[in-house]
């Protein structure tokens, strides 16, 4: 049950995270940023890359059977 809890906590945390970084990759900063060099700021793309690996250990433990 301890397992299902994380992992379900990881998955909250993960989508909390990919949304910080779609406000992030909306900013006036980071569009101009992309407008001028065609690449997300590293913010940006450190919130996509943290929410994603969370949700996917998030998932795999809250979905894991247990013993």
């Amino acid at each position: 049950m301890n397992q299902r809890l994380i992992g379900w906590v990881l998955v909250a945390v993960g989508v909390v995270l990919l949304v910080f970084g779609y406000n992030a990759s909306q900013s006036l900063g980071s569009q101009l940023k992309q407008g001028f060099t065609g690449s997300m700021t590293d913010k940006a793309m450190l919130f996509y890359v943290g929410g994603a690996i969370s949700v996917a250990i998030g998932a795999f433990l809250a979905l894991m059977k247990g013993r």
